[in-house]
């Protein structure tokens, strides 16, 4: 597996990292713990060094489960984890007081079975804290050796400006992929600027740009996308258009859609390193085959021109969730 750079960081990961969020959380009933387990130690063996949880994925669920595969190999892997919910519940409401980042950062070292965080994330923005405050919490964990790197999540450019001049940030995860690209506009020139790594979540539109969503699918109960309105039936079937275009690049070069999605984020920035997250194991091979996969300047340039005549249709989330990723 490539490695790449977050920023100027010096935090070196596989180009491509692992989202273990739906091991426990968000999309169906949680993984058994043997084979999630048995999962997570496949994926370090097929090149896999960069692992993303949070406590609030269960909660708590998945940062057990990572701990417990990870453990053997602690020292070939970079773990990243998140603070900043209330109770380790989204819905819950934000937290970031600089007492709540310590009691999370200490339960989730012990959780993860580890004696450091090597990415620690400040999960949604808390408009209650001073971003300097938080900053200035996680600068004193890292002096204490318990975390390497502070991060942030769906952070705006100022936040971002005024938490890295306190303590650098290492990498801003948001969302990022063919069909949801609002960073491109002022976030990315910022982190370019600053020498902030990137870490796209939902590279594949939460599994829409692998062609395997149609209009037919249907979703459990607990699967939140369910409650999207870019998965609403009607918005698939406009949408479906995308990955029509992402499918005949693909066909054209043995390769499938979800792998020429990854390959088109990987082209955008060389610190850019996308986490897919899966729980199949082949599913996992073929995120991970996008990394060898070199999209040409014709490639790029029609997906360039599908962009701009195939508008993707739907919100990404309800109102309430857009709102406090907009801060």
């Amino acid at each position: 597996m490539k490695k790449r750079l977050l920023g100027r960081s010096g935090l070196e990961v596989s180009a491509i990292g692992l989202g273990c969020m739906g091991l426990s959380h968000a999309y169906g009933p949680a993984t058994e713990t043997g084979e999630a387990v048995k999962f997570l130690r496949a994926a370090v063996d097929a090149g896999v060094t960069f692992f993303d949880t949070a406590e609030a994925y269960g909660p708590y669920l998945n940062e057990d489960v990572v701990g417990e595969a990870l453990q053997p190999v602690r020292d070939r892997v970079v773990i990243a984890t998140k603070f900043g919910f209330k109770d380790a519940v989204p819905t819950a409401g934000v937290d970031s007081r600089p007492s709540h980042i310590r009691a999370v950062a200490e339960a989730s070292l012990k959780r993860l079975k580890t004696d450091r965080i090597d990415l620690f994330y400040q999960h949604r923005v808390d408009p209650a804290v001073p971003i300097e405050d938080v900053a200035g919490t996680v600068k004193q964990l890292i002096t204490e050796g318990k975390v390497k790197h502070f991060g942030l999540s769906e952070a705006g450019v100022e936040t971002i400006r005024r938490a890295h001049a306190v303590q650098p940030v290492a990498a801003l995860q948001s969302e990022y992929s063919l069909w949801w690209r609002d960073v491109e506009a002022e976030i990315l020139p910022a982190l370019e600027e600053l020498g902030i790594g990137f870490v796209p979540f939902s590279p594949l539109g939460r599994g829409f740009l692998t062609g395997a969503i149609s209009t037919t699918t249907s979703f459990g109960a607990n699967d939140f996308r369910s409650t999207l309105p870019r998965f609403s039936v009607e918005n698939r079937a406009a949408n479906a258009a995308l990955v029509e275009e992402l499918s005949q690049i693909a066909i054209a070069k043995g390769a499938t859609p979800a792998q020429v999605a990854l390959a088109w984020l990987l082209a955008q920035k060389p610190w850019i390193v996308p986490i897919p997250g899966t729980t199949k194991l082949s599913r996992l091979k073929e995120n991970l085959g996008a990394a060898e996969i070199t999209l040409s300047t014709d490639d790029l340039a029609t997906i360039a021109k599908a962009l701009l005549t195939i508008p993707v249709k739907g919100d990404r989330y309800p109102a309430a969730m857009a709102a406090m990723a907009k801060r």
